[in-house]
């Protein structure tokens, strides 16, 4: 019988989990591979909608758990996590021993993943490497596409970047984006119908989402840390005025995260939130679903430049946590200015749906990074410049 080879994935976040389920999947059915799940940082914790939870519902079982989070979202606090997350992490791999570790996009979490794996000599692939964007993350990036062996970028123009970075081109495989793979299924379902009941998640008002509402969700960024809270309620203050039903999602635990949550809880507390409900967590399903059918997403997700591409998703991007990155025509960029935000909320309100875009994939990532991590044989742990 041969021996199957092990991939460890890291995931430390719900944007991590949706980043790579659709691989997660593909490997755990893959004849000649096993997959080993370790859970950490905000995956774990109830404040950030308790991400375990919902992957262990999808019938994946964490082998290891990493509590690596220190709180407090400040720039000192996310080093530190950072740090604390390469304590922790060389024991787990030390113990499962994993062939390859496979680490998600550019989050403080991959960095430990990262740098314990590379330390290890354990052969690191890396997903959704070589974009621009703004914020800490590029830089992150960037640094994990010089440590990792194997890369699996999500677009053209990043498969290029990784190459002109010194990378092996034989090791570099444009395979998409794992996020449009689940959007690409759960479209193909006929009945796109929102569960009524999620309402009974979160705080504040019961909305009609037979009537038209605005998606928001918006993230610290970090190398503008202090100025979340302005810049938040600038979005919010926008987006009421527009006089629209509003989902707003819960920041990201990265540096300025509280700043953001604090603007939130202000706009609560002022009796200013009417016709808006605030969400820690939304399963996959639900995300997209309400993607398909809001009038517009506000905010910096990345999800607006990936997922709504591929929907047709009118997008306003709101500042620079996506400086650069590679998009389609629904997206339309503005500053953290709240009449600025406004008007562009009302000009993609007034434009309606976009036409589907595959700028990061047609929805076959995963299949193809568990496809390409069994046939690959020994990887050379020397990594070596190539121009």
């Amino acid at each position: 019988m041969t021996k199957k080879k092990k991939i460890c994935v890291f995931v430390g976040s719900r944007a991590n989990y949706s980043s790579i389920k659709s691989a997660m999947l593909a490997i755990k059915n893959h004849p000649d591979l096993q997959l080993q799940l370790v859970v950490g940082a905000s995956a774990l914790l109830d404040r950030y909608g308790s991400v375990v939870s919902l992957i262990e519902q999808d019938g994946f079982e964490p082998i290891a758990k990493v509590n690596m989070l220190i709180e407090g979202e400040t720039p000192e606090t996310m080093a530190k996590s950072t740090g604390l997350g390469l304590l922790e992490l060389p024991t787990v791999f030390g113990h499962i021993k994993p062939d390859v570790v496979l680490t998600i996009g550019d989050r403080f979490e991959t960095m430990s993943t990262t740098l314990a794996a590379a330390y290890m000599n354990i052969p690191v692939a890396h997903t959704m490497g070589g974009e621009v964007s703004g914020t800490i993350d590029e830089s992150i990036r960037h640094a994990v596409t010089k440590f990792a062996h194997i890369h699996f970028p999500a677009s053209r123009d990043a498969a290029e970047r990784i190459i002109k970075l010194g990378e092996r081109p034989d090791m570099v495989f444009r395979v998409g984006c794992p996020r449009i793979d689940l959007v690409a299924d759960i479209l193909k379902e006929t009945n796109l119908t929102i569960d009524a009941n999620m309402f009974s998640l979160g705080v504040g008002d019961n909305l009609d989402l037979n009537k038209p509402f605005l998606l928001v969700s918006q993230h610290p960024v970090t190398t503008e840390y202090g100025d979340g809270e302005r810049q938040i309620l600038e979005t919010l203050t926008a987006v009421k005025n527009t006089g629209m039903q509003a989902i707003v999602l819960w920041p990201n635990p990265d540096a300025g995260s509280e700043d953001i949550a604090r603007g939130m809880r202000k706009l609560r507390e002022l009796g200013m939130a009417e016709n808006m409900h605030f969400f820690k967590n939304l399963t996959i399903i639900n995300y997209v679903k309400l993607m398909k059918k809001t009038v517009c997403l506000v905010g910096n997700s990345s999800s607006g430049i990936r997922e709504g591409a591929y929907i047709g998703t009118p997008v306003v991007n709101v500042g620079s946590r996506q400086t650069a990155r590679e998009r389609g025509s629904n997206v339309m960029s503005v500053n953290n200015d709240s009449e600025q935000i406004f008007k562009a909320i009302r000009l993609q309100a007034s434009r309606g749906p976009y036409a589907m875009e595959d700028t990061y994939g047609s929805g076959n990532a995963g299949v193809q990074i568990a496809n390409t991590l069994a046939k690959l044989g020994p990887v050379e742990i020397q990594k070596r410049i190539t121009y």
